[in-house]
């Protein structure tokens, strides 16, 4: 049995405090939240540190986004955005500490999370509950990633993040 308790607390992390709830573009909003949460858990223990968040928020994540889901009674709801952490955190792992880099991630992952192309559709359409939300965006966020990781050697310096 689901307490009241646990839905709320799942709702809160599903939303990231409530980041997810934005009017607009809750789904950026949500990335974006999650590059600006990164700097300092790179500054303070590198992108090791920001691998390990990435992890702990897909783990942690499904079964938090599926409580969610059913406290919210829709499916896949778009204020659900522990999922943007989660993929945004995956895409920004490549990038470096260099701006460039990270706009290139943030970029790469909204792009791979709106356009849903081969693995994140599947992963999109096939799969239900926190495991579904979860998966299409952390797929998105290893795309982002190799895209990363082939383009940003190229990138010009813009500004040292850390």
């Amino acid at each position: 049995m689901v307490t009241t308790f646990w839905k709320y607390a799942s709702v809160t992390l599903a939303t990231c405090l409530g980041i997810g709830r934005s009017p607009v573009a809750p789904g950026t909003v949500g990335s974006l939240a999650a590059a600006l949460v990164a700097v300092p858990i790179v500054s303070s223990g590198g992108l090791a540190a920001l691998g390990v968040a990435a992890a702990l928020a897909t783990v942690v994540g499904i079964p938090v986004a599926a409580t969610a889901e059913r406290a919210m009674n829709r499916k896949d709801p778009g204020s659900i955005v522990i999922d943007e952490f989660a993929g945004q955190w995956i895409a920004l792992l490549p990038a470096g500490v260099d701006l460039s880099g990270w706009i290139l991630a943030f970029l790469a992952f909204r792009l791979f999370d709106v356009w849903k192309p081969g693995p994140v559709g599947w992963a999109d359409r096939r799969l239900g509950g926190g495991l579904g939300i979860m998966l299409d965006d952390v797929i998105a966020g290893v795309l982002a990633a190799g895209l990363v990781a082939a383009v940003s050697p190229y990138l010009p310096p813009i500004f040292r993040l850390i």
